[in-house]
């Protein structure tokens, strides 16, 4: 006895060889038409050369031959077999085999020939088949086949009746071919949809991905940028002082200290943003609120800086806008310290208006006689530019006339 699932696997193994004889159907077309020819012609072809009927021969090869290239040279193979019905028609008594290739060559020329070729097949079809009923049936008697004597207004609704029923299947070669033919087209732009999407999803991603990559690249030199350059400071003072006052050596390593560790605490933020650490990710973030306190860390690293607050804010800023502010000051103050020289000073001013925040940092150092030396790649600019961009903000950075700099950015209410 049978076990019922046992018919499960032949299921499956049948359904797997259908699915590699289709694809194989599929990717094949050229090998599949020439063996579909060269079956033809063993079936309607040879069997003239072995009776030896020359002239059914040849008509008959003229006929079938031109199946090897019904899809690749659509219009050009139903030319050929067209002709070679012509010459059947002249040359050949009676109908051949070989005729049923007619109607493959009405489909081929449907589904895979232009519209203008199609159609004319069509047209030659119907004609041939005028020509089939003509040729076959109404001249070998001069009436007419008539058996019975029965006379020609009797068989002329007959020849009418086989002429509908030829061109009948005719035209139904056509319409399968034809809606083969929108299939076809129907499949290959689904298929050019998906490609087209394919691209639209890489290039999003490749985009998605630069600017993450511009995101991180800011990120890290906020946050290295100013650290270092806080350490470096400190750095100088305390090898100058350890030689004069050593006890303000103690509190400028303490504040090297304390900046490692405050940057170190941002490193490990967005490291752990990159790692997916949700964690890392939901730590919070630099808002106005730590404004004051990084003023106080630049204080503390020897820059004289003032800190002045105008005005309230009439709706509250999203956190990625408050960021930018602070990222905005963060970096102007520490292209002071690495720029403005010594003995410095700087002013930070955010004022709140009917519009939104603005942010005003001066220095009174060297300006634009900065040493070259000493001088960035502008990266820090270019960053808070791209910053404040995203919140529609704008940033103005320049020497002032007098001497020293000035940093202006705005951040409007728009996106808050």
């Amino acid at each position: 006895m049978t076990r019922p699932h046992a018919a499960g696997p032949r299921v499956s193994v049948i359904m797997r060889v259908h699915h590699k004889i289709y694809r194989w159907l599929q990717d094949h077309p050229g090998k599949v038409d020439l063996i579909a020819m060269l079956v033809a012609v063993v079936a309607f072809v040879l069997p003239f050369l072995l009776v030896g009927d020359l002239a059914a021969f040849a008509v008959s090869a003229a006929i079938v031959l031109p199946l090897a290239w019904r899809r690749t040279r659509p219009w050009q193979s139903g030319l050929a077999t067209a002709l070679a019905c012509v010459a059947q028609v002249v040359l050949i008594a009676e109908p051949l085999p070989a005729d049923v290739v007619v109607l493959v060559t009405v489909y081929s020329l449907a589904a895979y020939a232009p519209r203008w070729a199609s159609v004319g097949g069509l047209i030659a079809a119907l004609v041939g088949g005028l020509l089939f009923i003509v040729r076959y049936w109404f001249v070998p008697s001069g009436y007419g086949f008539d058996p019975a004597g029965a006379g020609i207004h009797v068989l002329v609704p007959v020849y009418i009746i086989g002429l509908i029923a030829v061109d009948a299947v005719v035209l139904a070669c056509w319409t399968f071919g034809d809606l083969a033919r929108t299939r076809r087209l129907a499949l290959q732009a689904l298929q050019d949809r998906a490609r087209r999407l394919e691209v639209e999803r890489q290039q999003e991603r490749d985009l998605a991905a630069a600017d993450e990559r511009s995101h991180i690249a800011r990120e890290m030199h906020d946050i290295v940028a100013h650290s270092l350059s806080v350490i470096i400071t400190q750095a100088d003072g305390a090898r100058y002082a350890s030689a004069h006052t050593p006890d303000i050596a103690g509190q400028t390593l303490e504040t090297i200290a304390e900046t490692g560790r405050s940057s170190l605490r941002e490193m490990r933020r967005l490291l752990g943003v990159l790692r997916g650490d949700e964690v890392a990710s939901t730590r919070p973030l630099p808002s106005l609120a730590d404004v004051e306190t990084l003023v106080e860390a630049v204080r503390r690293s020897g820059l004289e800086v003032g800190l002045g607050w105008v005005g309230r804010p009439r709706r509250t800023l999203p956190a990625g806008a408050e960021l930018t502010a602070y990222r905005v000051v963060q970096e102007s103050l520490t292209n002071v310290l690495k720029h403005a020289g010594p003995d410095a000073r700087a002013a930070v001013r955010l004022e709140w208006t009917g519009r939104g925040l603005e942010m005003e940092v001066n220095d009174d150092g060297r300006g634009a006689g900065a040493d070259p030396a000493t001088t960035g790649s502008g990266q820090g600019i270019t960053g808070m530019a791209e910053r404040l961009a995203l919140y529609d903000g704008t940033v103005e950075a320049a020497p002032k006339t007098g001497g020293g700099f000035r940093v202006y950015a705005f951040i409007p209410y728009t996106e808050a």
